[in-house]
């Protein structure tokens, strides 16, 4: 009850301080999955210039992209780093999203999250919070997704030990908050607002933090 109470008071002091994040930016769910996968070892913008040129190239579908050789999208995607793994992971998760689901994201839906969750953990090239960010934001199915900047905000504040897992992160949330799509979704966003704007990795804004003496 205790850890409850003070995650429920995290999220109310950030949503205060911040206000609606409104995550995931995307033109769809289909935009949202691309996202997540371009999203692996890069920051937002970057991404955002990648499907930009996708967009711009008349080539984020499925089908089209699926078509596409590699190397082709590898040049496109370029400005997400690592353009040629990720070419590579998303030719594997188009040719699961196309075989299984027929590019249908109604029919994904209509598969329980922890089924669907493993089967994208399937995918080579999706892990946990890349299957967590398509099962949230594209599906809006309850899981949280945990990324570096949870785990540095709740590790400095004494929540969780620095080399907690990704589970046991997970965990402290699934298990301590109502289960709940629209709260997960913006509870994750403001947590990624407060790691970029103050949590720092170097030189944190510790002073002017908006969970000074909270935690």
């Amino acid at each position: 009850m205790a850890k409850s109470k003070k995650l429920l008071q995290i999220y109310q002091r950030l949503y205060k301080a911040f206000g609606p994040q409104h995550w995931w930016p995307a033109e769809g769910p289909f935009e949202v999955m691309v996202g997540a996968i371009l999203t692996q070892n890069t920051n937002w913008q970057n991404v955002e210039k990648a499907i930009a040129a996708l967009k711009k190239n008349k080539v984020l579908s499925p089908k089209k992209l699926n078509r596409m050789p590699q190397k082709k999208l590898a040049k496109l995607i370029r400005p997400a780093g690592y353009f040629n793994i990720k070419a590579k992971r998303l030719k594997n998760f188009l040719k699961f999203y196309l075989q299984n689901y027929g590019a249908d994201v109604r029919k994904m839906r209509a598969v329980r999250a922890h089924a669907l969750r493993n089967e994208l953990l399937s995918v080579n090239g999706v892990g946990e919070e890349t299957a967590d960010s398509i099962l949230l934001y594209a599906l809006n199915k309850p899981a949280f997704v945990v990324d570096a900047y949870t785990k540095r905000i709740f590790s400095r504040h004494r929540f969780l030990p620095k080399d907690t897992d990704y589970q046991d992160t997970q965990k402290l949330f699934m298990q301590n908050l109502k289960v709940n799509v629209q709260l997960f979704n913006e509870y994750h966003a403001l947590l990624v607002r407060l790691g970029k704007d103050f949590c720092l990795k170097r030189n944190p804004k510790c002073g002017t933090c908006p969970l000074e003496k909270l935690l």
